[in-house]
């Protein structure tokens, strides 16, 4: 691909499908490649995470969702269009399956010979189901956790605090801005000399650099003055054992590198980048078993960090795995993210949401976070409104990551489809959220990690979220399996909806986003957690509702 070539994503009115659902569908696939990381190869991030499986099933996609009716549905397997079958007019426009191997055959060595075969891809979370609206998307989630550290650690604010993490980058890359929106300073290591620089251009970092020393005085450790984050040029492993053998202990550690990738996502100690791409390419083997020994570098210094008084946790990458992998038992004695700070809001379907305006108006924007402000119940969503606009600069399509939980969701989505029907907004306005969502994921070192009734493998029920989404008639619908790095430890499902001011939407809208919060809600509430008991109490969930009670 060619700079001529570059994907973007269509904006304005004008239709190359036969409708709005479709479009939506065709524009996020052309967004994920216009904000991804390294689109000439279709990866939109986490190194190995596409958008298709090739560039001839990327044409063919194009071709398929140009063409495609209301009364059509198009099956796609792991980034592959394969067929158009005849469907009711509610039904799914797209259904996905991507990265899925049989239990006993999910192995990283056999998905790596498949997809090596062209026989499947990583789909990641949001990249193969056209889901991913850049650093936004996981940049709430960064930000919620840190204010959960603040709220359980630091009485409430992190103002004077310094955050130890690593990794700039497809989802790292939201790491410093979160970082700063939470009131803290910031040391984020990155291995990659140009991912730092793309931090500092971006106005996220207030320094790159590839001096310790400099770094540490740059945030001023154990001031009280304004947030500042630095860009460490470096090896994390490198660093953070440095930094646990010196003394100086930072208040927050934690990791975002592509760590569950041993072989793409993290570069062994003792090589560059251009030794690293070699290593890879003569001894594959070698390369990942460097890499996992790398890493368990990393989280022994953690540890070590975590003994003399840091806060520390992993943020979701896999990281403790890979290190036990390279055999250091203790790496699961740090605490994963979700289990530790987010369960409460899982357990009241509150997760990362999103919305993306199809016009590519920024008014368009606007207008749909003054909305989201104004139907707000629970301060907080406001309060990240007013962070997001002040913050969050664009990337791609117009696009906002929400944290709204069950019927929050569905009420916020009719009303803009309402404003779609009126006219006062200059297209349609597509929803989906990250699979990382109550009812969206098993994960049991990630999302479901320590679940209170041992059901945290149990992978029945993304699988039940896919197939009741579509039952509902939510426009895409995806179920992936793990993939690159995740292999044999992920199930997640995707979902997708296009509000296109008709009453038929209206329909599709309120039934799939609360049956999607409902069965996450429902998920907790059956796995004891009292919250979520009594937020499906509170909304009528389960087989004993006011409307159909038990007989």
């Amino acid at each position: 691909m060619t700079e001529q070539t570059r994907v973007t994503a269509a904006r304005g009115r004008r239709l190359r499908c036969r409708g709005w659902r479709q479009e939506g569908l065709l524009r996020m696939l052309e967004n994920v490649l216009e904000v991804g990381e390294r689109p000439e190869d279709l990866v939109v991030y986490a190194a190995r995470a596409k958008a298709a499986r090739d560039w001839e099933s990327f044409a063919a996609l194009v071709e398929a969702l140009r063409a495609l009716r209301d009364d059509e549905t198009l099956v796609v397997q792991s980034g592959k269009p394969i067929g158009i079958f005849p469907s009711p007019a509610d039904a799914p426009l797209v259904l996905m399956a991507c990265g899925n191997i049989v239990g006993r055959y999910a192995t990283q060595e056999n998905f790596d010979d498949l997809a090596a075969r062209g026989l499947t891809m990583f789909g990641g979370l949001t990249a193969g189901d056209w889901q991913y609206i850049g650093f936004q998307g996981v940049l709430q989630g960064v930000y919620e956790v840190l204010q959960a550290v603040a709220r359980e650690h630091f009485a409430g604010s992190l103002a004077g605090r310094l955050v130890l993490t690593s990794g700039l980058g497809g989802m790292g890359s939201a790491q410093p801005l979160a970082i700063t929106m939470a009131g803290a300073s910031g040391l984020v290591v990155e291995v990659d000399e140009k991912k730092c620089a793309r931090a500092l251009d971006r106005g996220h970092v207030d320094l790159a650099t590839d001096d310790l020393g400099e770094a540490l005085a740059a945030v001023e450790v154990g001031s009280a003055g304004p947030s500042r984050v630095v860009a460490l040029v470096g090896n994390a492993a490198a660093v953070y054992a440095e930094l646990a053998q010196s003394g100086l202990v930072p208040d927050v550690v934690t990791d975002l590198t592509a760590a569950h990738d041993a072989l793409f996502g993290y570069c062994p100690l003792g090589l560059s980048l251009s030794e690293w791409g070699r290593l890879r390419d003569e001894d594959p083997e070698e390369a990942a078993r460097r890499a996992r020994e790398s890493m368990a570098v990393e989280v022994e210094a953690m540890l070590r960090l975590r003994a003399a008084g840091a806060i520390v946790f992993e943020d979701g990458n896999n990281l403790r795995v890979q290190a036990g992998a390279a055999g250091f038992s203790g790496a699961f004695e740090i605490d994963g993210f979700a289990e530790r700070y987010l369960r409460p809001l899982f357990c009241r379907g509150i997760g990362p949401f999103r919305w993306v305006a199809l016009s590519g108006e920024e008014s368009d924007l606007h207008e749909l976070d003054r909305l989201a402000g104004a139907l707000a119940v629970r301060p907080e969503v406001q309060q990240w409104l007013d962070l997001a606009r002040r913050n969050v600069p664009l990337q791609g399509l117009p696009a906002r990551s929400c944290w709204l939980g069950h019927g929050e969701r569905s009420a916020f989505a009719l009303e803009v489809n309402g404003l779609v029907s009126s006219g006062r907004l200059a297209a349609p306005v597509l929803f989906t959220r990250d699979h990382f969502d109550s009812g969206g994921m098993t994960h049991p070192h990630i999302g479901t990690e320590g679940m209170a009734d041992g059901s945290s493998a149990i992978s029945d029920w993304p699988i039940l979220d896919a197939l009741l989404l579509s039952a509902s008639g939510a426009d895409l619908v995806a179920v992936h399996g793990g993939g690159a790095g995740y292999a044999g430890y992920m199930q997640s499902a995707g979902v997708t909806i296009v509000a296109d001011g008709t009453e038929a939407a209206a329909r599709r809208l309120g039934r799939a986003l609360d049956a999607d919060t409902g069965l996450g809600v429902l998920r907790y509430a059956d796995a004891g957690y009292e919250v979520a008991r009594a937020a499906a109490a509170t909304a009528g969930l389960g087989l004993q509702t006011a409307s159909r009670p038990l007989a």
